[in-house]
């Protein structure tokens, strides 16, 4: 394929119905702006499920190619990089307002793009990705709020999913001792393996309780869920410690009071990928590709093509995602 005629996958909304599949497409009917990138890689996060379904409210224009991810190579020149470099981008509008990395080649604004940094290949950038990125986010802010190995346990929740399962590789391999929540015990070799030192059912947090405050069991946590959940964790956590949150699985809404954070200094850290600047978004992947870098990506990703992505979008949604399914073009 080429630029001239490529495959990719489209989502058209009519009202709230939704026809989604692959497609041929050409470089003109992607946007005018920016730069062409020749798509090797892209990634299934919750969000891309949301922008494949007029329910999910996300997308902004129809049809879309979803895909807020992608990594590649250069197709062409830009005024810092030349053409035949490989290229990470993720966020902003992608897949979201404009047409994603779900297709064999995308235009992406050029400052938008971050040189693949040594150290990672493109498919381990992808493995990574939109749900890793927001792991890594969230450990480094656990780390600038002064929590340390030595500080005690720290509990990921919806561990299974593309931030969880990145998140309990990272915190482990940091030396961390790890507690996985999951809805899925059949996934508890699988968290095993990836550091966790031991599994709690998701249950024991997303019921609601009626104390403003339990006892302390956690240093720091990693939050993907929300509501309910992120509201039993606040109540739960050591006098200063943080908890990363990213998450909304469980709702938007938060049901707590604010005497976690008066009485015992708890800091609820919100971890946001979309927006970053650039400097530190550079940074970031400079330290996934080094310290930060999931040492078990192999068991966390799983590869999928374009004629999967239906099925694997609905399975997301429906909270079937174990790891990180990586789309290969």
């Amino acid at each position: 394929m080429t630029a001239a005629s490529f495959r990719a996958f489209q989502a058209v909304t009519e009202g709230e119905a939704v026809e989604r599949g692959v497609v041929t497409m050409s470089a003109d009917d992607l946007p005018s702006d920016g730069v062409l990138v020749k798509v090797q890689w892209s990634s299934v996060n919750y969000k891309d499920g949301l922008a494949s379904t007029p329910a999910g409210r996300v997308a902004r224009i129809s049809p879309i190619v979803p895909g807020v991810d992608l990594a590649g190579v250069l197709a062409e020149d830009t005024p810092s990089m030349p053409a035949g470099t490989e290229v990470i981008a993720h966020g902003n509008a992608i897949g979201v307002a404009r047409h994603g990395g779900y297709a064999e080649y995308a235009r992406v604004p050029a400052e938008w793009l971050v040189a693949l940094p040594d150290g990672l290949s493109s498919r381990e950038a992808m493995v990574v990705g939109t749900g890793g990125f927001t792991a890594a986010l969230s450990v480094i802010a656990l780390q600038d709020h002064g929590i340390t190995p030595d500080s005690g346990p720290i509990l990921v929740t919806g561990a299974t999913g593309g931030v969880g399962s990145t998140a309990v590789d990272i915190l482990s391999n940091l030396g961390y001792e790890v507690i996985a929540s999951t809805g899925k015990p059949e996934q508890a070799d699988f968290l095993t393996a990836l550091g966790a030192s031991s599994i709690i059912d998701r249950n024991v947090l997303s019921e609601e309780g009626r104390r403003p405050l339990e006892k302390t069991l956690w240093a720091g946590a990693v939050d993907c869920v929300g509501g309910v959940t992120l509201a039993n964790v606040l109540k739960q956590i050591h006098y200063g410690g943080s908890v990363a949150a990213s998450g909304l699985t469980g709702g938007p809404g938060l049901p707590t009071t604010v005497l976690p954070f008066i009485l015992r200094g708890v800091n609820l850290l919100g971890i946001d990928s979309v927006e970053m600047p650039m400097e530190r978004r550079r940074a970031a992947w400079a330290r996934i590709a080094n310290d930060l870098k999931p040492s078990n990506l192999d068991q966390i990703g799983h590869d999928v093509t374009l004629d999967d992505l239906d099925t694997v979008l609905t399975d997301i949604l429906a909270g079937n995602a174990i790891g990180r399914s990586v789309v290969k073009l």
